[in-house]
């Protein structure tokens, strides 16, 4: 039989697939720690379904008390904005440095900051981002307030908007639980 330069590598690689020492089944401690590692990831996802996982969730025990962290812009279709990062730091914020979270960030890891997405962890003291969140709501109630105006108010030399009861607007506000339809 002639054999060719091809035939030959196969039979090389037989031979030192044949040479290689079997390996042994695996022992208990080996599954049972491959089943711990299972457990420890499924509960850091919260499931199997990478649909579902909110990747931008922050552990609030993991932030140091009296800060909050929120995920910022780093950058839009791959570029910084110089003018954004000035607003962020006048707003006290400030990249979350990643050796406080490594575990964050991939093994060997060589930036300074926890990104993910084009967004960056950043953190400011509490008491400024509660005065943000209040600022935030008063404006969202004056343009609420704004409206409600415009609604009861009418022009001058007409009558009154709740001088009769069909014509006054009738406004009804509440908070409430939405729904969410189980599909």
């Amino acid at each position: 039989m002639v054999q060719r330069k091809s035939d030959s590598l196969i039979v090389e690689a037989d031979e030192a697939v044949k040479a290689e020492p079997k390996r042994t089944v695996r022992g208990d401690s080996v599954r049972k720690s491959a089943k711990e590692r299972a457990a420890e990831i499924r509960k850091a996802r919260g499931g199997m379904d990478m649909e579902e996982i909110d990747r931008y969730k922050i552990d609030q025990t993991a932030v140091p008390p009296d800060w909050s962290y929120e995920w910022k812009r780093k950058t839009l279709l791959g570029k910084e904005d110089p003018s954004y990062e000035v607003n962020l730091a006048r707003g006290g914020w400030e990249p979350v440095p990643v050796d406080r979270h490594p575990e964050m960030m991939p093994a060997g890891y060589k930036g300074h900051t926890i990104e993910l997405d084009g967004m960056v962890l950043m953190e400011r003291p509490k008491e400024l981002t509660e005065e943000a969140q209040g600022i935030e709501k008063r404006r969202a109630r004056a343009q609420v307030l704004a409206k409600e105006a415009q609604l009861y108010d009418t022009p001058d030399g007409t009558l009154p908007r709740d001088a009769d009861a069909r014509t006054k607007p009738r406004i009804s506000k509440s908070i409430e639980r939405m729904s969410i339809p189980n599909e």
